[in-house]
This record gives C-alpha cells, sequence and structure tokens, in this order.
C-alpha cells in the first residue's frame, strides 16, 4: 500500500482577500468560472452534488452544470434517478466545484427546486441526439442484466423516432439548487487555506453577508 500521508503538495498561488471579492457571489463565481475555462481545465462545468435520502443517509455523484445565476445553480437529470429520488423526499443540495489545479474549490448549500417544462426543453433539446437516446432509454439508477440490454434499448429507439428529434422525457427535467451559502476556497501556503464565505442573511431581508472560515 502506498503512504498516502506523504502524498501532498504545498499551495503557492495568490491569498484571498475580502477586498479581492466581487460585490455578489455570482460575480465571483462569474470570475472564477471564467478562470477556470481560460486554464483549460478538463470540463470546468463538473460538478458534485451531494443530496440525502429520507433518513439523512448521504450520496453523491458528479454532474455537469448546465447554468448558474443569481437564482442558483442548474443541471439536468432524471427525476426517477437515485438524486431524484432523494430530492423529492429531502430538497435540499451540497455542490463542490473541485478545480484542483488552481487550488480552489466553491461550495454551495441551499434548497432544490425543479425548474419547470420549458426550461427543462431548453436544457434537452441541445443535447447531442445519442445523449438523448441514451437518457430516454435508460432508467437512471436501476439494476440492468447487461450493457447489451441498454445497448438494445437504445437501437430500438433509435429505430422508432427514425432520426428525428427525441421528445424529452417526462422523468427528465432540470433542477435548480437555490444558495443559502457560497464558499470560495483558495489554497493558502502551509495549509493556512483562504475561505471566504458569502451567507444569506434572512433576518436583513434576504442579503448577503460576507464570512471568513478557519482553514
Amino acid at each position: 500500500m502506498p503512504d498516502l500521508s506523504r502524498m501532498r503538495r504545498d499551495y503557492d498561488r495568490p491569498a484571498l482577500r475580502e477586498e479581492d471579492l466581487a460585490p455578489t457571489w455570482v460575480e465571483q463565481f462569474d470570475r472564477w468560472f471564467a478562470d477556470a475555462v481560460a486554464a483549460e481545465l478538463p470540463e470546468p462545468n463538473a460538478v458534485v452534488v451531494a443530496t440525502a435520502d429520507a433518513d439523512g443517509a448521504p450520496d453523491a455523484r458528479t454532474v455537469l452544470l448546465k447554468g448558474y445565476d443569481e437564482y442558483g445553480f442548474v443541471f439536468g437529470t432524471s427525476y426517477a434517478s437515485t438524486k431524484g429520488a432523494e430530492l423529492a423526499v429531502n430538497p435540499r443540495a451540497a455542490l463542490v466545484f473541485p478545480w484542483h489545479a488552481m487550488q480552489r474549490q466553491v461550495r454551495v448549500a441551499g434548497r432544490v427546486e425543479r425548474i419547470g417544462e420549458t426550461a427543462s426543453d431548453d436544457l434537452w433539446y441541445p443535447r447531442p441526439r445519442g445523449a438523448q437516446l441514451a437518457a430516454a432509454a435508460s432508467v437512471q439508477s436501476t439494476v440492468v442484466d447487461s450493457v447489451h440490454e441498454l445497448v438494445l434499448r437504445v437501437r430500438l429507439l433509435d429505430e422508432e423516432t427514425a432520426g428525428g428529434p427525441v421528445p424529452r422525457p417526462a422523468s427528465w427535467g432540470g433542477y435548480r439548487v437555490v444558495p443559502h451559502r457560497v464558499e470560495f476556497w483558495q489554497g493558502g501556503a502551509d495549509r493556512l487555506h483562504d475561505r471566504l464565505r458569502f451567507v444569506r442573511d434572512d433576518e436583513e431581508g434576504g442579503g448577503w453577508i460576507v464570512q471568513r472560515l478557519a482553514p
């Protein structure tokens, strides 16, 4: 077994200070996301989505973010999936954008809501046809006998739609994570990381305050 205790590197990027922050969390996220794209990180919109079931048992997986604005972060998935079932009984989630190559991460927590039929269509129809076929033919998170079964389902659906549009299944749509906190984490030398967090202050009419967290 490798000695994992010795697998570490120090961080050397510029510090993140309060005066460096944008006025709002979404503007700050926009800056960092633009940096991740400019740095040509692989799939900079990949985000870990953590959910929990009715008993509080946690679960997590990586999805691709499909949009964000001042109202929250949007991704698409099957409502019948494990995460969909968990969100149905416990509509809260945490997100992590793991931009390790830039010694950064963004952490989000908030409530989750469905984005509606029209907005879900806007996520579905730009998808490549192959991705549409796979999503429509697969009942996500269910047990299948073999990969051949999935390939057959996709082939049959491809033949049924005859190269035309693949209708969005009623069980597929978008979710929005509406944040109540957004943390910007910048790695620091000797593990003295900078952690600045925007927190919604509901007692002050829903405004946001900035807090510094110990590393």
